[in-house]
């Protein structure tokens, strides 16, 4: 019977969350390949340009020798000529061993697609860097989900414990004739809202800790805790030095996409031109023959015969019915479409920036407001619920003061996730990596 595989236990900060999804989430790891493979292709380009070398072996077994026709006093001076004669030409049996050394000299096409590899390395590089950005915005919210569900259930147990003391004290008092039943109903009332929002926010808490497992790229079945508060996190990211600094759009992941975009179809257009361009090429081969009758070839009394050439090879075009020139139109207009696009991502990438930091913003403001009615709202129901312990006040009032409470505990919790997410997309927006 095998051992049970005991399951791996994770605890992360958020930096060190942030740290481990970089290296292990799904999207962050296929970057990286794509980043690898596009070495391996511009590798690829560039060797199609240096020395190729070929070697090939070929064997032929004339079964049937193809027979020829001549005139019948070719070989016989004395023959007759209306007469046909007929010969086999050739052995039975025929390798080539070959080898051919191949250099292009000069193609601009090949000069193009050099400069081409570059760019397509700097795209997916370009890429990852954009992957890095999205991968830890994602981490960021997810920790902060399991956060918020994590406080929530803390507050709801709490609210649930002090609901029950005092319906325990109001069922006591309507036991005893002081007060109506109605109080009683209103407050079970109140107190089966709160069981219903527990319930649904643990079973809340579970997906928000599976959704961060997957953005981290750990197993579901694998255990994770988390060692930051939402409070402590809140404050560490109340930074508003970080909204007076200049955007500068250059320095955006999207802006240096969209310019390598223009610097593709740029490269397309080059490409095309070089078509016009003659080319030049060189190859040079050596080889030995070898026949007989018998299949000898291995053997120390075969005969073989040497050959060696050298080949310069030039091709320049002509005439293409103006099918070239086609071409190179459609790439310009494509070149000026990606420079178009460029200048449309340069202006949304301005409106982003500013939505985000005017986000931001509001989301501190909500934050330090939403601190202050909690307090305001934990004094009223406090005085409230005095009042109707004393018979001073309605069991509606009372309720009424609660659900106040519970609005403001949810809206401040709700403040501090906003103010952590925020500006993660701030600083997405103007690419800080940390």
């Amino acid at each position: 019977m095998q051992a049970q595989e005991t399951k791996k236990s994770y605890s992360f900060s958020l930096q060190q969350a942030i740290d481990y999804a970089l290296q292990y989430n799904y999207s962050a790891i296929n970057s990286g390949r794509d980043i690898e493979a596009a070495k391996k292709k511009k590798w690829e380009t560039t060797a199609s340009g240096l020395p190729q070398i070929n070697a090939g072996l070929d064997y032929q077994n004339n079964f049937k020798l193809q027979t020829q026709a001549v005139s019948g006093n070719v070989f016989d001076p004395d023959g007759d000529p209306n007469q046909i004669s007929t010969f086999a030409f050739g052995t039975k049996h025929s390798m080539v061993a070959r080898s051919t050394l191949s250099q292009l000299i000069f193609d601009g096409s090949y000069i193009v697609a050099l400069q081409a590899s570059k760019t397509y390395l700097q795209y997916y590089e370009s890429s990852k860097k954009k992957t890095d950005l999205e991968v830890r915005e994602m981490i960021i919210n997810s920790y902060g989900n399991v956060l918020l569900a994590e406080e929530n259930i803390a507050i709801l147990e709490k609210n649930k414990a002090t609901l029950d003391k005092t319906l325990f004290d109001t069922e006591q008092t309507f036991k005893n004739g002081l007060i109506e039943e109605e109080n009683v109903e209103q407050l079970k009332i109140t107190l089966s809202s709160i069981n219903s929002s527990l319930n649904y926010t643990k079973r809340l808490k579970d997906i928000s800790y599976n959704m961060l497992k997957i953005n981290l790229g750990i197993e579901l079945e694998e255990e994770l805790s988390l060692t930051d508060k939402l409070e402590n996190l809140t404050v560490s990211n109340l930074d508003m030095a970080l909204t007076g600094s200049s955007f500068e759009v250059e320095n955006s992941i999207d802006y240096a996409l969209s310019t390598n975009f223009v610097e593709q179809r740029t490269l397309e257009m080059k490409l095309e031109k070089s078509k016009f361009l003659p080319s030049l090429s060189a190859n040079l081969n050596f080889g030995y023959n070898a026949f007989g009758d018998q299949f000898e070839f291995f053997t120390q009394n075969q005969r073989w015969f040497n050959y060696s050439n050298l080949g310069v090879g030039l091709n320049v075009p002509i005439f293409s019915s103006f099918g070239k020139n086609a071409k190179v139109q459609q790439s310009k207009i494509a070149l000026e479409q990606a420079q178009t696009q460029l200048t449309e991502t340069e202006q949304r990438l301005k409106l982003q920036y500013q939505n985000a930091k005017s986000d931001y913003e509001y989301s501190v403001e909500q934050y330090f407001s939403s601190k202050e009615n909690l307090s305001l709202a934990e004094r009223i129901e406090k005085k409230q619920q005095v009042k109707f312990t004393e018979g001073l006040s309605t069991s509606f009032e009372f309720t009424d003061a609660q659900r106040q409470l519970y609005s403001a505990q949810q809206s401040y919790l709700q403040s501090m996730v906003d103010v952590i997410s925020r500006k993660a997309a701030l600083e997405k927006a103007i690419g800080k990596t940390n």
